[in-house]
Order: structure tokens, then sequence, then C-alpha cells
């Protein structure tokens, strides 16, 4: 079939702006969930040691980039003090629901802010969970999405005073996977350890190799959908302790986006025993 160039123009030009309203529809759609985000970070009810940790943790970024919906069932796994637990509380609202874990060795490091957290009449959407990392039962197919934000290293933690078991990955892994849906996301935010580092780092430095955190999730079935760099800082010493005193809040943090798949593969469900 040929075509007039005039036409052809006529087609280009309808093609072209097709495309520059499709490409605002997005940037709309970015626009107002980072400006929900914004309102969000800024709910008059937050705690105010909350507030002095919001520079270094970007809750804008971190909540835009995840678009947490309301209605939402969020699970925020090893919640630690629940400063990220209470911005998916207001996040999902009022027809949500989040569940916050922490084992008992974390309860007992954050007691003090938990007992601010949690006061009557505050996050009345949100269900606490005490419970060991291998020892965690959620339903199956029954979350939106679910966090380990600063926590994954936590899996190789290996204190020389007891208080905190050890983690079976796989098993533990498995456990966030059975509970999350089809198609949910799991949220990983964690500071950088140099890169090829083993899983011992973990323990001896509280970081991670993003490398490897990428691998063990994509073999818990896991498929990477997107990553981040708004948390990245090239200043930071790899080397050094998370909890160093020039370093701790200003570590280089990977921000990554996995998902659950809509369509498992049943041969696979069978070997590792889903439920």
């Amino acid at each position: 079939m040929n075509y007039s160039k005039s036409t052809i123009k006529v087609l280009a030009n309808l093609i072209a702006g097709l495309s520059l309203l499709h490409f605002s529809d997005n940037v709309t759609a970015e626009n107002n969930k980072y400006s929900r985000a914004e309102q969000l970070v800024n709910h008059p009810a937050r705690l105010k040691l909350d507030l002095t940790r919001d520079a270094s943790r970007n809750p804008v970024e971190v909540l835009t980039f995840y678009d947490i919906r309301p209605g939402m069932k969020v699970l925020d796994v090893f919640a630690g003090g629940g400063y990220y637990t209470e911005l998916f509380s207001y996040a999902v609202g009022s027809t949500g629901k989040v569940v916050a874990h922490n084992n008992q060795a974390y309860v007992d490091y954050v007691n003090d802010t938990l007992s601010k957290r949690f006061q009557p009449d505050r996050l009345n959407n949100v269900e606490r969970l005490v419970k060991e990392a291998n020892e965690i039962e959620l339903a199956a197919n029954s979350f939106d999405m679910a966090f380990l934000i600063l926590a994954f290293h936590d899996i190789y933690y290996r204190p020389k005073k007891g208080g905190w078991p050890k983690i079976d990955r796989k098993d533990f892994l498995n456990r966030i996977y059975v509970g999350l849906k089809p198609g949910g996301v799991l949220g990983v935010i964690d500071h950088h350890a140099k890169s090829g580092s083993p899983e011992t780092t973990g323990d001896t430095l509280h970081r991670i190799d993003v490398d490897l955190v990428i691998a063990q999730l994509r073999e818990a079935g896991f498929i990477l959908k997107e990553r981040a760099y708004f948390l990245e800082n090239e200043q930071d010493d790899l080397s050094k302790h998370m909890y160093a005193p020039d370093t701790r809040g200003k570590t280089s943090r990977f921000v990554l986006k996995f998902i659950k798949p809509l369509e498992i593969d049943q041969q696979l469900v069978e070997e590792r025993n889903f439920p």
C-alpha cells in the first residue's frame, strides 16, 4: 500500500503526538505518587525521633519507588523500631493492614522505641508479630508486599552472646515467598558491602554484597523487577562497619524491587514443598 507524503507526515505527527501524550501521562502519574509520598512523610502524627532520620533515609523516594497503595496488606520483616512500619501504616490507610515482624532479640533491643510507637490509639492498622525468623507462619498468597529493609544482612548475624538464633536462609526466604501473592512485591534495602564479599560481612560489618542478595533471592524464586540508586553514596568506605561513628547513617545502600511470579512452575512447587 502506497501512502502520499502528506499522509505519511500526518501519521508521523499522530504517532509523535501519542508518544508525547503517553510520556506526559507517565510524568503525571509519577508526580502524583511523589506528591502523595510527601504527604505521608509530612503526617503530623509522626514521632520526632523518626524525623531526625529522614535526611539519611529518603522516605519520600522510598515510598514513591515502591508505590504502596491504600487497602494493601504489607509485611515489614525485621521491622526494628518501626520507622518504616509507621510510614507503611499511613500508606495503606484504614482499609489496609501492616504486619510488623521482629524476633525477640530485636524487640528487646528497641523496646523503648516500640513503646512510643505503639501507644494506645496509634497505628491501629498494624499487627505486631514476634517470631524467630524460621518460625514465621504466613497464610499462603496473603500479602501484597513484603519488605526487608536494612535487614537482609541479619540473616548472617552471629552474635558471640546468644539471643539471635541462627537463621536458615532458604527456609526463611521461602516463608516470605509463600506469604506473598503471585505478582506481589518484595522490597529490599541494605548496606553495600564490597563486590564479591562473602556472606559473613552480614555479621562482621552489617553489610551485604548486592549481587549476592540478588542471586539468593532469584534462587528463592523471586524475579528482580527494578533497582533504584537514590541511596547510593560513592564516599562510603565499604570496608568499615556500618555502626562506625563516621559511617552510621551515611552508608551506601542498594534499593531493589522483586516480584513473585504470576505463574509458578508446579514442579518447582513440589520440589520445594510449597503449601
